[in-house]
């Protein structure tokens, strides 16, 4: 929530977005983009460049998984990132308690860098603010909870490659429940595979939250890797496809029926002024 879901967000800013960063303050601009010229003197966060560089690394293109060694690599960087790594704080007005809960919560997103391998993102939920169940086609997915409390549900296709032609012919697939509970930062860094780790998921805000996700490699319509969204259906609410679930188990199983994005699930992209990564020369 990670382009696709970052790539709807690009088409469809509505209304003025804020999210406030340490010491400044990012606000959409509908005409003109101020450029930001960073300070010599700035520090990149050390966390942010290990990252970066390492994903460098790690991302070898589409059609690729990282290695396991990799992905623990990752997952250990991420563990140990602060907020403060990407400019947040806690103690900003966006992530108070006292923020009011609007009718319409919306959702943004900034990136901190893209290319055709991977990409890093942050997205700002507000209070009961949703990111629907989206997929990840092709790709791995890093997802560390920087700020608040978040539930998360996610899915796995119980056929990732459905040959079935009555399934096909279902507007409902089957998919096995692999996570269905609240976050709540500090917590280990969430990750989610081509095929399994919960690569069907969705977010909802308890409190403001800030994520931050790393995509390897990124939406992209041109590659086949459009961002889909699902709406979830208990199992026992279709019978008419076969299946071999047993009903001891038909708890951990839903049927996915694919939608388009809901109105109010489009997103406001917003610039990133957090500390900025040195790209190798």
């Amino acid at each position: 929530m990670e382009a696709g879901l970052v790539e709807h967000g690009r088409d469809m800013v509505g209304h003025v977005t804020r999210v406030g960063y340490v010491k400044k303050i990012i606000t959409k601009r509908r005409r003109r983009t101020r450029r930001i010229v960073r300070s010599p003197q700035a520090a990149v966060p050390m966390a942010l460049q290990e990252l970066f560089v390492s994903c460098l690394d790690v991302f070898k293109g589409p059609g690729t998984v990282p290695a396991p060694q990799d992905v623990q690599k990752l997952c250990h960087i991420l563990d140990n990132m602060k907020p403060e790594d990407v400019g947040l704080s806690g103690e900003l007005q966006f992530f108070q308690p006292s923020n009011e809960v609007k009718s319409d919560p919306r959702v943004t997103y900034t990136t901190i860098y893209q290319c055709d391998n991977f990409s890093l993102c942050i997205f700002f939920l507000p209070a009961t603010g949703v990111i629907p169940l989206h997929n990840h086609p092709g790709m791995t997915v890093f997802s560390k909870l920087l700020l608040g409390a978040m539930h998360i549900k996610s899915y796995d296709w119980v056929d990732p490659v459905d040959s079935d032609s009555s399934v096909q012919s279902s507007p409902l697939r089957l998919a096995k429940l692999k996570a269905d509970r609240v976050f709540t930062a500090p917590c280990d860094t969430s990750v989610l595979y081509p095929t399994t780790g919960g690569n069907i998921h969705a977010f909802t805000a308890i409190t403001p939250c800030a994520v931050l996700d790393v995509l390897g490699p990124p939406y992209s319509n041109d590659d086949g890797r459009d961002c889909s969204y699902y709406k979830d259906h208990p199992y026992a609410a279709s019978t008419e496809v076969e299946t071999t679930v047993n009903m001891e188990e038909a708890d951990r199983y839903g049927w996915l029926e694919e939608i388009e994005l809901p109105e109010n699930s489009k997103m406001d992209g917003i610039e990133y002024l957090g500390p900025q990564i040195i790209e190798p020369s």
